[in-house]
C-alpha cells in the first residue's frame, strides 16, 4: 500500500535525479520553497551552521499521518531525504513506533526504484541477514511508555533522493479513562518540511480530547492517563478541529520553530489523549464484511475489594534513585488502598522479610503507618531472590485466601518490582516459572514490573502472563516514582471479576479472548471475531461477572445489519477526513491519507487480525508442552503473513539498492540474464493465509477491491483501468490447453505432460512484433486415486519485449518483476498498476496479473494460492490471451501457432456398435478427438471442447519436445524465432 502512496501523490520530481541547479548549500535558498513567515536573515546562526555543513544525506521532508477508526490507528510515515554529494552516501531512516504496534509495510524509492519489503517467516535459528533485514520484535505486548526504533540504511546515489515509507498500526489501549496516541518527532535533525496530521473517527461521540505538551525523554514522567497541569499548553503550530465523532489535530512547525524547541531534531513525543462517549449495557459492537468487534468498558459500578502484596526487590543494585522513587510509589500508594482492601509488604534480596507475617492486615490509619515505617527501613543490599520472593508471596495470598477472613468476591493479586535477574536461589526461568505456577494454582493473578536494562523481560512477561497479569516496564532513565503510581492506578480499582462473554452458538468463530479474570476501572475489554453466518439478522451477546458481592447479567440482541450499515458509514467518514485533510506538508503528505483510507475500509478485519496474533503470541508463552507451543506459533505465523505485521515471528526483508563506486546507481539489466542467472527472487512473498482456498476474483479479504491506476516512468500511455474480456484460449492447472476458433465455432483441448523444470514456448514472436512467452514447470504428486504418477503447474511465467526496448515481465504467484526503464518488484498481495514504456501490468491484489504489450497485445495471468495446501497441490499460475490483435501472423508457440489457424471438423462413420468417431482437420493433418468438459477462470466458468490426446500429437507442429526451451528468457533467436 505504500507503493500505492508513492505512485498516487508523487511525479518524477521525487522519483528521479535532481538537475545540478537543484543542490546548493545556501540556506536561504532551501528556505526559498518556504512559507515561514520570516527573513531568511533573520534565521538563528546555529540553524545555518546546521544546515549548511551537514555531509550526511538531509532529511527535506518528514511527513506522518494517522487514522485512527474506533480505537484502531493507521498510521504511514513519509521521509525524504536528499544526498547533496557527488559520492554515494548512506541514508539512515529511522522511526520509533509504539512497542505494542505491528509494522504493516515498508518501501523504499531509491534512484526512481521501488523497492519493496516482505513479510518472511522468521527462523528458528538464527541466519545472516540478507539484502536488508529489519528484525522484529520479542515482546507479545507491551508498556504504552516503551517505544521500538524501526531502523533502514541504504546507499544513496550522489546528487539524488531517497523516499522512505513506513506503515504500521496498533490498537490504543484505555487506561485510567482514556485512549493515548503518541507519535514520535525525533528526525536527528532540523527539518525543513515537517508535518503530523491525526485524524480520530469513533462511532461515539469524541470527549475529552487534549494535546499534551511535546514531551521528551523516552517515557515522561507521567503515566499514560495521569493528570497534565492545568496550565499545559499543546505544541506551538498545533491546530485541532472537532466535528461530531470527527476530529482533525494538525502540527507542522517550520525550521526556526523547531530550533526553538531544540536544535539537534529531539523534538519528544506528539501526545493525544482523548475519551469517547459510551452507554451502559454490552458495549459497542461494530460489523464490517464479515467480522465484528466488541468494546466493553462498563462505569458506575462499586469497586470490588482487592488482597494485595506487594514484593519489592532491595538488592545492591536498587541503590540511590531506583529504590528512592520505588519508596516515594509505595508511600503514595499506601494512601490510595481503600478501607475494604487488605495488604501486605514483601522485600527480598538475598533474604526475604515479611512484613506482617502469615497475614494480610486490612487498611487501617495504624497499618498504614507502621508499613510506611517498613517501607523507610529498605536498605539496599545483597543479590536477587526471584523464585524465593515470588513463591513466599504466593504462598502467603494463598493460605490468606483459603483462611476465613477472605471476601467471597474479592480481586486478588501480587505486584512485583525489580531490577535485575535471579542471583540467589533458582536462576533458570524454566524452572521459576514451574515453582510460580504450582504456587499460585490459578487463585489470583501477578503483575510484574522491571526496571532499567538488566532485567529479565522475557521472564517477567511470561511470569504475568501465565499468571493473569501484565506486564510494565520502567526505562533507566524514566521517572520510576510516577510510572509505578500510573500502573498501581490502573490495577488499583477493580470493578469486576470472573468476566465471560459469549455469543450466539455457531453464529461466530475464532474469537479472541473472551474470558478475563478482571476488569478495571477506566480500562476496556476488546473482542474481535468471524461471523459464522453474514446473513443472520442478529447476534445474541451474554455477558456473566461477579461484582463485590452479586452476580451480574448483561444480554441483548444486536441488529447486524443496522450495525454494518452505521460502521460503514464512520469509516467512509474516516476516509473522508483522511484523504480531504490540508496537511502542512507536500502533496506527498496529503496523499498519505489516501493509502490510509484505503487500508481502513477493512479495519474490523484488521483488527481481528491483530489481536489473533497478540493472543497467540500470549498463548505461545502460556504453552506448557512444545506441541502445544508450535501450534500456537503456526497460527499466529500465518495471521502475520496474511496481514504482513512484522512480529516476533516474522522479519522484514528488503532488498537494497546496488550503488557503484563512483556513486552512481548500478544500472537495471537491459538483457534478460543467461540461462542459470534467473533474476534475483529475494523478494519471495509467503503464501496468503487467508482462508485455505485459492482466491477466483480479484477481490481483497472482506470482499473490498481497490483499484488504483498509477505510473512509473515516462511513458504516455496509462494502464487501462476498465476489467478486460477475455479469450478461452489459455494454459492453466495441469497444464490443460484451450484454444479458442471463434470463425469455426470450435474450441479444441490438449494437456501437456513436461517434467518439473521443463520451459515451454507458449507464444513466440520475437521476429515480428518482439513478443516471446515462456512459462516454467513444477511438480506435485498425483492426488489419491488419480491415474498420473504427478502433476505439472506453471509456477512462473515470463515475458519478454525486444521493442522498441528490450524488457521483460517476470510473474510468479507471490510477485511481479517488471524490467523495463527501472527495475522494480511489486507483491502480487496488492494492487497496482504501472507503465514502463513497452510493457505496463496492473496487479489485482491475490486474483490476477494483466500484462499489456504495445497497447494492442494483452495477456492476463491468473494468481492460484493455496492457504494450507495439500501434498499434491501448488501455488501456480494461469496464463490466458485476452488480445493478439499486435502479434503477427507467423506467430508460433504452443499456444501462438493457433491464433491465426482455422479448424475443422468431421465425424468418421461408425464401425459396428461404435459410436461414430470425431476428427479435427489441422494443416492438413487429421486430429483423433473426444468431447470433454473444462473449468476454466480459476473454476468460474465451464467450457466443452475437442480434446487430443498424447500430448497433442498431430494437434500441434512437431512434437511438444520441439518447444522446450533452454531457459525462461531464450527467445530463439540463434534457432530461428519460431523453431519447432
Amino acid at each position: 500500500m505504500l507503493l500505492l502512496t508513492l505512485l498516487l501523490c508523487v511525479g518524477q520530481s521525487v522519483l528521479g535525479q535532481l538537475e545540478q541547479s537543484q543542490f546548493g548549500d545556501d540556506l536561504d535558498s532551501e528556505l526559498a520553497d518556504f512559507d515561514l513567515d520570516i527573513a531568511p536573515r533573520r534565521v538563528p546562526r546555529q540553524v545555518k551552521t546546521i544546515l549548511s555543513k551537514e555531509t550526511k544525506p538531509h532529511i527535506q521532508e518528514l511527513s506522518i499521518k494517522t487514522t485512527v477508526i474506533s480505537r484502531y490507528a493507521f498510521t504511514a510515515v513519509h521521509c525524504a531525504m536528499l544526498n547533496r554529494r557527488a559520492a554515494a552516501a548512506e541514508g539512515v531512516f529511522q522511526f520509533q513506533i509504539p512497542a505494542g504496534a505491528y509494522v504493516s509495510n515498508f518501501t523504499m524509492i531509491i534512484g526512481g526504484r521501488v523497492y519493496q519489503s516482505e513479510v518472511t517467516p522468521k527462523q528458528k535459528k538464527k541466519v545472516k541477514p540478507e539484502n536488508g533485514r529489519a528484525g522484529s520484535k520479542e515482546s507479545g505486548d507491551a508498556s504504552p511508555e516503551e517505544a521500538e526504533v524501526f531502523r533502514m540504511a541504504a546507499s544513496i546515489p550522489g546528487r539524488n533522493r531517497a523516499v522512505f515509507l513506513l506503515t504500521y498500526e496498533e490498537l490504543l489501549r484505555r487506561r485510567l479513562g482514556r485512549y493515548e496516541l503518541t507519535t514520535s518527532l525525533r528526525p536527528l535533525q532540523l527539518v525543513s518540511r515537517l508535518s503530523l496530521d491525526v485524524t480520530i473517527v469513533d462511532h461515539s461521540p469524541v470527549t475529552d480530547l487534549q494535546v499534551l505538551p511535546l514531551r521528551n525523554g523516552r517515557s515522561s514522567g507521567t503515566a499514560a492517563g495521569a493528570k497534565t497541569p492545568a496550565k499545559s499548553e499543546p505544541p506551538v503550530t498545533t491546530a485541532v478541529k472537532i466535528e461530531k465523532n470527527v476530529c482533525s489535530i494538525t502540527f507542522g512547525p517550520n525550521i526556526v520553530q523547531q530550533a526553538k524547541i531544540t536544535t539537534n531534531g529531539m523534538l519528544g513525543d506528539f501526545v493525544i489523549r482523548y475519551d469517547v462517549q459510551r452507554d451502559m449495557g454490552i458495549g459497542d459492537i461494530q460489523v464490517l464484511n464479515g467480522h465484528f468487534v466488541h468494546y466493553f468498558a462498563p462505569k458506575d459500578l462499586p469497586v470490588v475489594p482487592k488482597n494485595v502484596v506487594f514484593v519489592i526487590d532491595t538488592s545492591a543494585s536498587m541503590v540511590g534513585t531506583k529504590i528512592r522513587q520505588t519508596k516515594d510509589a509505595l508511600f503514595t500508594i499506601l494512601r490510595d488502598l481503600r478501607p475494604g482492601d487488605r495488604f501486605n509488604f514483601i522485600s527480598f534480596s538475598n533474604r526475604i522479610k515479611v512484613w506482617q507475617p502469615d497475614r494480610l492486615v486490612p487498611v487501617t490509619p495504624l497499618n498504614v503507618r507502621d508499613a510506611k515505617k517498613f517501607i523507610y527501613t529498605l536498605v539496599p543490599t545483597g543479590g536477587t531472590n526471584i523464585d524465593g520472593a515470588i513463591r513466599t508471596g504466593s504462598t502467603l495470598l494463598g493460605d490468606y485466601l483459603s483462611g476465613p477472613d477472605a471476601g467471597p468476591n474479592s480481586v486478588s493479586l501480587i505486584i512485583f518490582l525489580t531490577d535485575g535477574r535471579p542471583t540467589v536461589g533458582e536462576v533458570q526461568s524454566t524452572a521459576i516459572l514451574g515453582n510460580t505456577r504450582s504456587a499460585v494454582k490459578e487463585k489470583f493473578c501477578v503483575f510484574t514490573i522491571g526496571i532499567g536494562n538488566d532485567v529479565d523481560y522475557r521472564l517477567l512477561e511470561r511470569m504475568a502472563l501465565e499468571n493473569c497479569g501484565m506486564m510494565r516496564r520502567i526505562n533507566e532513565d524514566a521517572d520510576a516514582s510516577a510510572m509505578l503510581k500510573g500502573f498501581y492506578d490502573e490495577i488499583g480499582t477493580p470493578l469486576l471479576s470472573d468476566i465471560r462473554i459469549n455469543y450466539t452458538e455457531d453464529s461466530v468463530r475464532y474469537v479472541t479472548q473472551h474470558l478475563f479474570p478482571n476488569y478495571f476501572n477506566g480500562s476496556e475489554i476488546v473482542i474481535a471475531g468471524k461471523l459464522s453466518n453474514q446473513s443472520a439478522e442478529s447476534l445474541h451477546v451474554q455477558i456473566t461477572a461477579s461484582n463485590n458481592d452479586r452476580s451480574i447479567v448483561l444480554e441483548t440482541d444486536v441488529p447486524l445489519r443496522r450495525r454494518e450499515t452505521e460502521t460503514e458509514k464512520h469509516v467512509k467518514a474516516a476516509t473522508a477526513a483522511a484523504t480531504g485533510a490540508k496537511t502542512p506538508g507536500s502533496v506527498v503528505a496529503q496523499g498519505l491519507g489516501v493509502v490510509l483510507g484505503s487500508i481502513a475500509e477493512d479495519f474490523v478485519e484488521r483488527l481481528w487480525g491483530f489481536l489473533s496474533v497478540k493472543d497467540g503470541l500470549r498463548r505461545r508463552l502460556r504453552s506448557q508442552t512444545s506441541k502445544e507451543r508450535e501450534g500456537h506459533v503456526q497460527q499466529a505465523t500465518n495471521l502475520s503473513l496474511t496481514y504482513r505485521f512484522l512480529t516476533p515471528l516474522t522479519n522484514l526483508v528488503v532488498e537494497k539498492p546496488e550503488v557503484l563506486a563512483d556513486g552512481t546507481m548500478a544500472a537495471a539489466p537491459t538483457a534478460p540474464p543467461a540461462a542459470g542467472d534467473a533474476p534475483s527472487t529475494a523478494n519471495e512473498l509467503p503464501e496468503d493465509a487467508d482462508d485455505g482456498k485459492q482466491r477466483e476474483s480479484n477481490e481483497k479479504p472482506g470482499g473490498q477491491t481497490t483499484s488504483l491506476s498509477n505510473k512509473i516512468g515516462k511513458g504516455e500511455r496509462r494502464p487501462a483501468k476498465k476489467s478486460i474480456t477475455f479469450s478461452k484460449t489459455s494454459a492453466d492447472g495441469d497444464p490443460h490447453f484451450v484454444v479458442e476458433f471463434p470463425l469455426s465455432k470450435l474450441t479444441v483441448c490438449f494437456n501437456i505432460n513436461g517434467e518439473p523444470g521443463h520451459v515451454l514456448r507458449l507464444v513466440s514472436d520475437h521476429k515480428y512484433s518482439g513478443v516471446t512467452v515462456n512459462g516454467k514447470l513444477v511438480g506435485a504428486p498425483a492426488p489419491p486415486g488419480s491415474h498420473k504418477q504427478q502433476r505439472t503447474y506453471f509456477s512462473t511465467i515470463t515475458i519478454v519485449v525486444d521493442r522498441p526496448t528490450r524488457a521483460y515481465i517476470e510473474v510468479t504467484p507471490k510477485k511481479v518483476i517488471l524490467d523495463g526503464r527501472d527495475r522494480m518488484v511489486l507483491p502480487c498481495h496488492s494492487t497496482v498498476a504501472v507503465d514502463s514504456g513497452a510493457l505496463s501490468v496492473a496487479v489485482a491484489g491475490k486474483a490476477n496479473v494483466t500484462v499489456t504489450v504495445g497497447g494492442n497485445v494483452v495477456f492476463v495471468i491468473l494468481l492460484h494460492q493455496y492457504k494450507n495446501p495439500a501434498p499434491y497441490q501448488r501455488d501456480h499460475l494461469g496464463f490466458y490471451v485476452a488480445s493478439s490483435k499486435g502479434l503477427s501472423h507467423n506467430c508460433h508457440g504452443l499456444l501462438g501457432q493457433f491464433l491465426y489457424q482455422e479448424v475443422g471438423l468431421a465425424r468418421l462413420p461408425a464401425r459396428g456398435d461404435a459410436a461414430p468417431a470425431a476428427v479435427l482437420k489441422v494443416k492438413r493433418r487429421s486430429v483423433p478427438v473426444v468431447r470433454k468438459s473444462r473449468r476454466i477462470y480459476s473454476g468460474t466458468q465451464s467450457v466443452d471442447c475437442w480434446f487430443a490426446r498424447n500430448n497433442a500429437a498431430k494437434l500441434i507442429d512437431g512434437r511438444y519436445e520441439d518447444y522446450l526451451t533452454s531457459h525462461m528468457f531464450d527467445t530463439g533467436e540463434g534457432h530461428g524465432t519460431n523453431r519447432v
